[in-house]
């Protein structure tokens, strides 16, 4: 070796993708309140999903776009194809898939370091449209392949879609003024571990749980039912929600 030269450090070995788990595992928000199939698998689907994407050097909002395209081809072949099993496996594996990466995004942002309020707006955005358009789907696929005859039955996708998107306009609303008002929020990390009964209880009302009963579309006498008991879980969540979130915010300081 000459005089003067200057021996450069090595560059550092590239993190693993078991280490980037861990990372994540971390760094996860909180979960109160939240539904059994949203804790328990889809957040470690979208833990995985988040990781892959890192390595791959993808943005939040291009997965936030992923899960829209996943998302909006489920709907699309609910459209599109009469009801068969085969077509129910694809609209659910397609909803499914575009869930898992709607987790995603918002755990990349926080392994990038944090988020940015048009990552998040979008985010949300996503998942308004998503909601909406599936029941509206439902409706129009009821109506268009004569799934049920015309009377009350098509209502039922009128108050899903009213009621789910009542209830997510809710959770949002109760986050925004929670944290104007320096109250917890359930997004803040949390050592507090929520009970399994509580996920349970609210496991018809999660999203996960409508993603999969699209299996069961190729049965319309098995779907309907199944459709039907998931609105009435939601309406009545919505309504006890309510309730309890009036009198939540009534207690907020000024």
């Amino acid at each position: 070796m000459t005089a003067g030269t200057q021996v450069r450090p090595a560059a550092p070995a590239p993190e693993s993708i078991r280490a980037t788990l861990q990372r994540l595992a971390g760094a996860q928000k909180g979960s109160a309140g939240a539904p059994a199939y949203s804790r328990f698998v889809n957040r470690r689907l979208g833990r995985g999903l988040a990781a892959l994407a890192f390595h791959a050097g993808l943005t939040p909002n291009a997965v936030t776009g992923i899960s829209a395209v996943f998302t909006g081809t489920g709907i699309a072949l609910l459209l599109l194809l009469p009801p068969s099993w085969a077509a129910g496996l694809a609209v659910a594996g397609c909803l499914v898939a575009g869930y898992a990466f709607d987790a995603a995004d918002g755990q990349l942002a926080r392994l990038r370091g944090g988020g940015s309020p048009a990552g998040e707006w979008l985010d949300h955005m996503v998942d308004a449209v998503k909601l909406l358009s599936l029941h509206l789907a439902v409706l129009v696929a009821l109506y268009r392949f004569e799934v049920v005859e015309i009377g009350p039955l098509l209502l039922i996708p009128v108050g899903y879609c009213i009621a789910d998107g009542a209830l997510f306009f809710a959770m949002m609303l109760n986050e925004a003024l929670r944290a104007r008002h320096g109250a917890a929020t359930r997004a803040q990390p949390s050592d507090a571990r929520p009970g399994l009964t509580r996920s349970l209880v609210s496991l018809p009302t999660d999203y996960g749980v409508l993603a999969l009963v699209f299996v069961l579309w190729g049965a319309p006498a098995l779907f309907v039912p199944a459709y039907a008991v998931l609105f009435a879980a939601t309406a009545a969540h919505l309504a006890l929600g309510s309730r309890k979130w009036f009198r939540e915010m009534g207690r907020l300081p000024r």
